[in-house]
């Protein structure tokens, strides 16, 4: 249900994410890795890789042709910030940054807007995942946190 003067969804995840009703920052569950004015970043509760995290605007929208351009810069700046920020801790060969609009297109939650990014290495094309239906990653989500936030955090407080 979404509430036309908050634009939230109360059973949207990325709503509760990004409210103050946020499990406490000090919990492993929490994934979200910085908060901004109208965006912020959180990890991939279902990486594809290690250091699989997400852009995502604080108000329930499901595509970018509804943000506004306070919501467009900040949404490609944490994106930049996140691309820093995965080559600095993972060293990654390249990255898959992208946007799913629709079902068809991909989109696990379709009705809230979210930018991925997925660090990639030479050969990593993870069979497991499309064979055996699981998932292997040798960093556990709280670890991959204590990892990313430091250096969010080092970035939010640089950027000019």
């Amino acid at each position: 249900m979404t509430s036309a003067s908050s634009g939230e969804d109360a059973g949207c995840v990325f709503c509760k994410a990004s409210s103050a009703e946020r499990v406490p920052p000090e919990s492993a569950q929490d994934l979200v890795l910085i908060h901004g004015r109208t965006a912020y970043v959180i990890l991939n509760l279902y990486p594809y890789n290690n250091g699989h995290l997400m852009v995502v605007p604080n108000r329930h929208i499901a595509t970018l042709a509804a943000t506004t351009t306070e919501e467009q810069a900040e949404l490609m700046r944490f994106a930049r910030h996140a691309e820093i920020a995965l080559h600095e801790a993972y060293k990654p060969q390249g990255l898959n940054i992208g946007v799913n609009l629709g079902r068809p297109a991909g989109a696990g939650i379709v009705d809230h807007l979210h930018v991925h990014l997925v660090p990639r290495w030479n050969g990593d094309t993870n069979f497991m995942t499309a064979i055996g239906n699981t998932r292997v990653l040798p960093e556990d989500l709280a670890a991959t946190k204590h990892r990313l936030q430091p250096i969010f955090e080092r970035l939010a407080e640089t950027d000019t």
